[in-house]
């Protein structure tokens, strides 16, 4: 599946380069980070209700909604899907609770 996360980050990555007015990532990138955060506190939101309502068709529409602007965050901040595969691969044999102790440390 990490194909796809590849192809759609080249995909965001030329976005870039394309007119705000001809594309919609082309667009939030030129509103700023501000406007991407907020598409990801929809996207968010939306995903939250669809789970609420148990709704599992709109659960996986809006999920994908959200990694969609999570990877235009990510695009925007010169990162990549693998950044964060990397950080979940670290992850692998450790214990959640062991996990977040680090991190407060």
């Amino acid at each position: 599946m990490s194909e796809v996360l590849q192809e759609l980050a080249k995909i965001l990555e030329q976005r870039k380069l394309e007119s705000a007015d001809k594309s919609y990532v082309a667009s939030l990138y030129s509103k700023g980070i501000d406007t991407i955060l907020k598409k990801i506190g929809e996207e968010a939101a939306e995903t939250i209700i669809a789970a609420k309502n148990g709704d599992k068709k709109q659960i996986i529409y809006e999920t994908a909604d959200l990694w969609f602007h999570c990877m235009v965050l990510l695009a925007d901040q010169g990162l990549a899907p693998d950044d964060v595969l990397q950080e979940l691969q670290r992850r692998f044999g450790l214990s959640g609770l062991d996990e977040k102790a680090q991190r407060s440390k």
